[in-house]
């Protein structure tokens, strides 16, 4: 599929779930369909679809150490193995585990990856990736920001640390209401990462439109939470009753809330419900990757395959036994001559 065909395919698709939103509750005033029964079956499916997708990955079989690294492994006394290497090549727990926090947290691997491209003349370059690291390492921690403010939203009282984050977040005291920096830098990350998937020949050719559709989900979900916080003005009050409502299952639908907050909570519950079956799973799936979360100790730890089967074997010794006349009479070499017949007195 082209790329022109992917964008339509996936844009298509977000701009219909808009639709769908809007006619549902300004056409057929299915309020409680879209704030209530939509939400709870988004967040089974996400549970759901979780538990299936990392209980499926565990069963996979990982009998040998495969870890990926680009350092020298733990090997003779007088060899190099410092800090870097213990990180980018642990043989031990308290190793693998730190490498596993700089993955998760920093995005290590990310952060030291090089691109190889052919220069003129068959010139081989290797460019940095330095700033697809950055646009991920924002993207993932404004929307980190953005979920744990919306906690404000689902406790009473709000825990002490979205405060602080809400403080944080609108430092620059711009705007009222307070214009909160981590919505914008989502944005941009977002923009950043479609326009590299645009821009690079390459990875414009392998990508289809599962790989466009979140993008243009989650910023749909980025505009519309924009607009409704200082454009269209929502009612909080109203909005927190229902979230309150769907936290103590005991839900209620107030009067006054806009359409666009359920054009908004649909496309978070489609979000949550597409999550466990698109590649947004790595952030369960990156724990359970053989390639970081194994040390690599293959040079003095033998690792036996559990389900190995008795093999019933023919060594060459027994070989040489049965078919050792025969060898020495085709001239083949042997490993031990044959035994001279006896004699009889």
């Amino acid at each position: 599929m082209n790329v022109i065909l992917s964008l339509i395919v996936s844009s298509l698709a977000v701009f219909g779930l808009v639709a769908i939103a809007f006619v549902g509750v300004w056409a057929a005033h299915l309020d409680w369909l879209f704030g209530v029964v939509i939400p709870y079956l988004a967040v089974i499916t996400f549970f759901v679809g979780i538990v299936y997708r990392v209980l499926k990955w565990a069963k996979c079989p990982v009998p040998f150490r495969i870890p990926s690294t680009c350092a020298q492994q733990k090997s003779l006394p007088w060899i190099k193995y410092g800090y870097a290497e213990k990180l980018d090549n642990p043989v031990s727990t308290a190793g693998t585990v730190g490498r596993m926090i700089l993955e998760v947290l920093f995005f290590r691997s990310l952060f030291r990856n090089t691109r190889l491209e052919f220069g003129s003349g068959q010139e081989i370059k290797y460019k940095s990736a330095k700033w697809l690291w950055l646009a991920a390492i924002v993207f993932h921690y404004t929307f980190l920001v953005v979920i744990l403010r919306h906690l404000r939203f689902f406790t009473e009282p709000n825990p002490f640390f979205v405060k602080i984050i809400e403080n944080i977040d609108g430092f620059f005291q711009i705007y009222t209401p307070t214009l909160y920096q981590s919505g914008f830098l989502l944005g941009a990350a977002l923009t950043f990462l479609l326009l590299r998937r645009l821009l690079d020949n390459k990875l414009r050719y392998i990508s289809l439109p599962a790989d466009y559709f979140p993008l243009f989900l989650i910023l749909a979900i980025a505009k519309t939470g924009i607009l409704m916080r200082y454009v269209l003005k929502a009612d909080v009050v109203s909005i927190k009753e229902l979230t309150m409502g769907l936290v103590a299952f005991h839900p209620t639908v107030p009067e006054g809330i806009s359409v666009v907050f359920y054009i908004h909570l649909f496309l978070v519950s489609v979000l949550f419900a597409y999550f466990p079956f698109s590649k947004l799973t790595h952030m369960a799936g990156v724990f359970l990757s053989p390639t970081r979360n194994l040390s690599n100790n293959s040079r003095w730890v033998r690792h036996i395959n559990p389900w190995n089967y008795p093999v019933k074997v023919h060594t060459y010794a027994a070989y040489e036994d049965e078919f050792r006349e025969k060898m020495i009479e085709a001239g083949l070499p042997v490993e031990k001559e044959a035994a001279a017949p006896e004699t009889k007195e």
